[in-house]
């Protein structure tokens, strides 16, 4: 069968079920970590054979790719979003209380705890979260650019960078904290955000 020859229906079934497989992996990955997580027992939860599982990905590293891309996809649809807002500061701290509870909520914490675990002793998965970390530092960067100049502020990309990546250390350090102390207080976690980016594209 040509490409020409697939049929919406097919590709929607396909999505579905590609869909189904990652969210069986990712429930998998959590509870029993990326080496415990066998084809076998993400087949069992989504309910496919391991045969159709590796119709959709090659491997356990090309699941976390598809995760990642997937992570990727929402932050980055959502950098276009501020961007286009009227205000870009103020879209930005709307969206801060969204993505500290987010990031302080466990289940999210322990997938991307063990994603990164695995990309420290694994190149492969290494080089997708490096990429993927990369595009994601360049839209927040324009995002960045952006505000500070609707600010009236200097806009030096040395500064800029070291301010993405300051934000994005912040963000990634609540998955930590979600572990360790899961009763933070979230609401002061996020005025406190809101105040460190107001005073990083403004000051």
């Amino acid at each position: 069968m040509t490409d020409d020859a697939i049929s919406p229906s097919d590709c929607t079934r396909a999505a579905a079920r590609r869909n189904q497989i990652l969210d069986a992996a990712e429930a998998c990955f959590r509870e029993y970590g990326f080496h415990g997580a066998s084809i076998s027992k993400i087949s069992k939860s989504c309910g496919m054979s391991a045969g159709h599982i590796y119709h959709y990905f090659e491997n356990k590293e090309a699941i976390i790719a598809a995760i990642v891309a997937g992570d990727l996809d929402r932050l980055l649809n959502m950098a276009a979003q501020m961007r286009a807002a009227d205000d870009i500061l103020e879209a930005m701290l709307e969206r801060v209380g969204q993505g500290v509870i987010d990031n302080l909520d466990p289940s999210v914490a322990g997938l991307e705890l063990e994603i990164a675990a695995e990309a420290s002793r694994n190149e492969d998965v290494a080089n997708v979260v490096r990429r993927a970390d990369k595009e994601c530092a360049t839209s927040l960067m324009h995002t960045l650019r952006l505000a500070r100049q609707a600010a009236g502020k200097p806009v030096d990309d040395a500064e800029i960078s070291a301010m993405a990546e300051v934000i994005v250390t912040m963000f990634e350090g609540l998955l930590l904290r979600s572990i360790r102390n899961p009763e933070v207080d979230r609401q002061a976690v996020v005025a406190v955000f809101q105040k460190v980016i107001r005073s990083l594209v403004t000051s």
